[in-house]
């Protein structure tokens, strides 16, 4: 049986009718500007979604559907990574800071201006270079097995070798 037409829509309902479903976006526009100042703090998505009151799939699909909040999330973090970068290249080649010292002396206090120095990290260092040249600096083992072009009586010994070396 045929359905009947479906009426036109009348001009005062066509709005209505474009509109998409499901609840409204809670996003504003100030929205960017809070989150590029979160990131540059070190801010997940999971601490922006918590700051905002939302999930995280609700960041991830606002970063999709407005630019500019995804612009700002970006622009934060990159400036995170940098200072985190920063960090971590200090610490592996060392560094001095000038710091002061309270002392009392004869009941008085006396401050001195002093130049402090952390020296070079070999951990730091050894993942800055693993992570910048990894070719020479990875953790990589290269193993390679002959058993194929070994005789049987050689294959026996070193098999019987591995069963009775003690740890394995």
């Amino acid at each position: 049986m045929p359905r009947p037409n479906k009426p036109k829509a009348t001009p005062a309902e066509e709005p209505q009718a474009k509109q998409g479903r499901g609840r409204p976006s809670s996003y504003k526009k100030e929205f960017a500007g809070q989150a590029k100042k979160l990131c540059a703090l070190g801010a997940t998505d999971f601490e922006l979604a918590d700051f905002f009151g939302v999930d995280t799939r609700t960041i991830y699909r606002w970063r999709i559907e407005h630019e500019d909040f995804c612009q700002a999330v970006v622009v934060g973090k990159d400036s995170c990574d940098e200072r985190v970068k920063r960090s971590l290249f200090n610490r592996a080649v060392g560094y001095s800071f000038e710091s002061e010292k309270v002392f009392n002396f004869q009941g008085a206090i006396v401050r001195a201006s002093t130049v402090e120095h952390v020296p070079p990290d070999p951990g730091a260092a050894f993942n800055w270079l693993k992570n910048r040249q990894p070719d020479e600096w990875r953790e990589k083992l290269e193993v390679t097995h002959n058993l194929a072009e070994l005789s049987d009586e050689e294959l026996d010994k070193e098999l019987m070798g591995m069963l009775t070396k003690p740890g394995k």
